[in-house]
């Protein structure tokens, strides 16, 4: 006697399965279209507009003593937002300052020409040079930037002093050191450019003469002192150029044979302490 069939049995599990999978989906769907009904019904209910308030009467502000409003900052030192704001003003015009008013002009062309001299357009790189034109710079103008520190910065900051006060009296150090420093010929110049009459005292000319008199008195003895440092080292190839011609190596490049011997030179008489005693002592010493 043979088994039955069981491809019945495994038709009728597979027809019921879905329907189970379905039944189950409807009970989802019905779930979910409760809540959603039960939010929607309750929410008008949450939000029922509550009662209307009176309005009060506005109370009018109350002004102590005789109506006047009193300002005061600390001790009578300035506040930190204006110390804030003033430094932001001073660093904004720091570079014009460093460049026109002080001795960073005359050192950083005149390191310029040097290396131009030496026949080494790139070295030392313009970051060096500029890092040695400040720090000479600051060993130049030390005294005077510690007047002007004394007798404006330090007052100002204590509060014994406006900021009129404060920038009048920090005036008076830099204007000693651009008058020491101005050629008589270029502060005559500019004067007379201005169209201004020219003042019986030095001291009461005004800045905006001042400086460009400066600047060009230092842009003349910068040029004076690079003339000097050019005439060794021209003379030099000057040398080399007429030795190789009269050896008959016309296609050999004088500066590549006169780049050594400009070294040596330049080393031999120590030129970097030879120009940083020229710069520093044009101002008379350390300042």
């Amino acid at each position: 006697m043979t088994a039955p069939a069981r491809r019945p049995v495994a038709a009728s599990s597979g027809i019921r399965a879905p329907s189970t999978r379905r039944r189950a989906a409807l009970v989802l769907l019905l779930a979910l279209l409760s809540s959603v009904a039960f939010a929607l019904l309750a929410g008008p209910a949450s939000a029922a507009p509550t009662a209307p308030v009176d309005p009060v009467a506005p109370v009018a502000p109350v002004v102590p003593g005789d109506g006047g409003v009193d300002i005061s900052i600390g001790d009578g030192s300035p506040s930190t937002s204006i110390t804030l704001i003033l430094a932001i003003t001073v660093l904004s015009v720091a570079p014009s300052v460093l460049l026109l008013a002080t001795s960073f002009t005359k050192i950083i062309v005149v390191l310029g020409l040097t290396r131009n001299a030496l026949g080494l357009p790139s070295s030392p790189p313009n970051q060096v040079l500029t890092g040695i034109a400040l720090f000479l710079t600051l060993f130049v103008m030390g005294p005077v930037f510690s007047d002007i520190n004394d007798v404006a910065v330090q007052p100002y900051m204590d509060g014994t002093m406006t900021v009129s006060q404060a920038y009048d009296s920090g005036v008076v150090p830099l204007r000693t050191f651009l008058l020491d420093n101005t050629r008589e010929d270029e502060l005559k110049l500019m004067i007379g450019l201005s169209g201004e009459e020219a003042p019986a005292d030095e001291s009461e000319v005004s800045m905006t003469t001042l400086i460009p008199a400066f600047v060009l008195s230092e842009l003349k003895s910068a040029f004076i002192i690079g003339l000097v440092i050019f005439i060794p080292f021209l003379v030099l190839d000057m040398l080399v150029s007429a030795s190789l011609m009269a050896m008959g190596m016309m296609m050999v490049p004088p500066t590549i044979v006169s780049l050594p011997f400009k070294l040596l030179l330049f080393v031999v008489v120590d030129g970097w302490a030879l120009i940083t005693t020229a710069l520093v002592g044009s101002y008379g010493g350390s300042g």
